[in-house]
């Protein structure tokens, strides 16, 4: 891990500086993304961006049909508008200062949303420093190559070594499969 936070330097979570996203556009940007490359995903959050303003009022009134035209499958489609109702039923609100469990329990009760998702969010949308999300196959294939470790009391092993830190630990390992 020294060598790996030496050559790609701080990860970008507390206590180390780290670029605040809103919830919303950041859990939208989740769902398109799931079960995607990342520049099948960017491509649709493009062409998303571009024809409608992310936000809860607009992408809830949407027609599914436009959703499906940019790209979205129906059931992501239905995902971005209940996590759309949500939001305007105030699901959002205050969820900055939420425990990550209170964060993971809240948001999965959102259609599309697991804890995967939220893992996410909690590591790039609010910045926390202690998520462990070893349900992310790169988590798994970055721990097999650098410690050899591929089951799951392993893994929960492993991230026990990192706390309060494992955030920081799951961002390196990603970089480790950046070299192949």
């Amino acid at each position: 891990m020294q060598e790996l936070r030496r050559k790609h330097g701080p990860a970008p979570f507390r206590p180390n500086p780290f670029k605040t996203e809103p919830p919303f556009p950041t859990l939208v940007s989740s769902i398109v993304g799931q079960q995607l490359s990342g520049k099948a995903a960017e491509t649709i959050w493009k062409r998303l961006a571009a024809q409608f303003a992310i936000e809860p009022e607009v992408l809830y009134t949407a027609r599914l049909e436009d959703l499906r035209a940019i790209g979205l499958s129906n059931a992501k489609a239905r995902y971005v508008q209940d996590l759309s109702r949500f939001t305007q039923e105030g699901g959002l609100d205050g969820i900055e200062s939420q425990s990550d469990d209170e964060v993971i329990r809240h948001l999965t009760q959102v259609n599309g949303i697991g804890v995967w998702t939220v893992q996410m969010f909690l590591m790039f949308g609010l910045g926390r420093p202690n998520v462990w999300p070893i349900l992310d196959l790169g988590i798994r294939k970055g721990a097999e190559k650098l410690y050899g470790i591929t089951e799951r009391p392993g893994l929960e092993e492993l991230g026990e070594r990192f706390r309060p830190y494992r955030s920081h630990a799951a961002w390196y390992l990603w970089r480790v499969l950046e070299a192949d």
